[in-house]
């Protein structure tokens, strides 16, 4: 029987679904509270991992520990959170992709249409005693949503949007999807997406072909009018060329959920630029996941294809080292 090391720190609920769904299966052992020598026998003895934030729940100095290990699972959606020059390159590497796409997609189109519908300068103008009945708003349905990442949030997404009565171009890695879409096509075809639409979802992973994916010649491509939405990472776009273009635009809006330097990332949250003096845009803090047993679900999701690793057949989500060493 293998032997899995549950690193991130957990609740008794989420520690009994561990211990029921994979513990016929896998000998469990919970990481969190130990001391240093009995994390280190634990980590010694261990075949798969199971971790939130790798840089937090495993110390400095046992990544040296984990050179045997088969399976690193981690319950986090984003995979360019993952160590993957202190991990052995015989070792599987999954992220959670997918455990946490209802939600996100969710507040993805939530800022869509509050940033169509001018809500947040409307609010303001209202509590100053000004009665707008003038500014136009811009329609969901009938518009193009570009989606920037077909995986599990821009899928569920894509979804959501088509109930509006939205036309879906998508760029995924390969360029092709079983999914409802009216273009899909790969990073190459990123220019042709970006002036075609009318909404813009990022929602790729970030590495090192998307780092700065867009920068001021993308954002230049794009309609006078479009919409941007970041639920994915902040380095995707270049903040300078954002502010930039949002001032000199002010029809372009931009709806920002994962920051540049923000607490996932760094101690602090911080921006370099007065983003939040601007009409045109819109912020919430990183937390568009945040609901009612998603913790919970995202769990399930990962111990899924933990089985699927110990039952034989081919994991989910398998990283890449090369696309972010």
């Amino acid at each position: 029987m293998k032997r899995i090391v549950v690193a991130q720190k957990l609740n008794n609920e989420t520690t009994d679904l561990i211990r029921k769904k994979i513990g016929g299966e896998l000998q469990v052992g919970f990481l969190y509270g130990l001391d240093d020598k009995s994390r280190a026998k634990m980590l010694s003895r261990g075949e798969i991992l199971l971790a939130m934030n790798m840089r937090r729940d495993i110390h400095e100095d046992e990544f040296r520990l984990l050179k045997e290990f088969q399976l690193i699972q981690i319950t986090l959606a984003g995979a360019d959170i993952i160590p993957y020059d202190k991990l052995s390159r015989q070792t599987l590497v999954c992220s959670n992709s997918g455990g946490y796409s209802e939600p996100i997609a969710e507040h993805a189109i939530g800022m869509m249409l509050a940033l169509a519908r001018n809500f947040l300068p409307l609010h303001r103008d209202l509590g100053r005693g000004i009665f707008d009945q003038k500014t136009v708003h811009k329609m969901l349905g009938g518009a193009t949503l570009g989606v920037i990442g077909f995986g599990g949030i821009g899928r569920r997404t894509a979804e959501i949007a088509r109930a509006f009565g939205m036309r879906i171009n998508a760029v995924n890695r390969s360029g092709s999807t079983d999914e409802k879409v009216d273009f899909i096509g790969t990073l190459s075809d990123l220019d042709l997406v970006l002036k075609k639409s009318d909404f813009v979802l990022l929602a790729i992973a970030l590495n090192k072909m998307t780092r700065g994916v867009i920068d001021s010649s993308k954002l230049e491509l794009m309609k006078e009018d479009a919409i941007l939405v970041n639920v994915a990472r902040g380095d995707l776009v270049d903040e300078e060329g954002l502010y930039n273009h949002l001032k000199a635009h002010p029809r372009f809006k931009a709806g920002i959920e994962a920051w540049w330097i923000e607490p996932f990332n760094s101690p602090k949250f911080e921006v370099h630029y007065p983003f939040f003096e601007l009409d045109n845009f819109l912020g919430s803090p990183h937390n568009s996941y945040l609901t009612e047993g998603i913790h919970f679900k995202a769990l399930d999701a990962a111990l899924e294809n933990v089985l699927r690793f110990v039952r034989g057949a081919t994991p989910w989500n398998i990283q890449n080292p090369d696309d972010y060493v």
